[in-house]
């Protein structure tokens, strides 16, 4: 049985009771971190962020752990609802934090036998969470792609426009002859 350490006192009672939750559906399990994240289409590392309550676990993650445990996912999920409204701001994951979570539970990705149904209906709707929340990062890099563009576009108009203009040109040869005339007047 794993030891915990306390949670946050920050934590909120309705958040702090789905943790405690999913601590007990974990130990029930009789799994570790290592072998839940083998189970489950999240990694080690999240699972403890989960567990120690610094971060709201994905709604698919506490049905998952459910499903593991055996446990009453419709009173889980009415947990996790209230949970989800009274998590501190700061506590949830940005949008960064997101993708590279994203990314690493997809190397964890479980195995054929381990997998239901159910758990894949629950990772396409944390997909679409996790999707959204790196279109919000991608929509921030176009715009800052866009911008570059622009400023590199503008860049190389004032050059061109600034550059002397060859002497073969019609324009300098024009600009030749008026500097010349004085020239010339003055020699004769």
């Amino acid at each position: 049985m794993t030891r915990w350490q306390p949670l946050p006192a920050t934590l909120p009672r309705e958040a702090r009771h789905l943790v405690e939750q999913l601590r007990a559906l974990k130990g029930r399990t009789g799994l570790s971190l290592a072998g839940l994240a083998r189970r489950s289409a999240y990694s080690k590392s999240s699972w403890q962020r989960y567990l120690s309550g610094d971060r709201l676990p994905p709604r698919s993650a506490a049905q998952v752990l459910c499903r593991l445990a055996g446990g009453d996912q419709a009173r889980l999920l009415a947990l996790w609802e209230l949970a989800e409204q009274a998590w501190p701001q700061g506590a949830s994951e940005p949008a960064a934090d997101a993708a590279a979570d994203a990314a690493a539970d997809m190397a964890a990705e479980p195995t054929g036998a381990t997998r239901s149904a159910g758990a894949t209906g629950a990772a396409g709707a944390t997909g679409a969470a996790e999707a959204a929340a790196a279109s919000t990062g991608q929509r921030r890099w176009r715009i800052a792609a866009l911008a570059a563009s622009a400023l590199a576009a503008l860049l190389a108009a004032g050059l061109l426009w600034a550059l002397p203009r060859r002497a073969d040109g019609p324009a300098s040869a024009r600009a030749g002859d008026a500097v010349s005339r004085p020239c010339r007047s003055t020699r004769s």
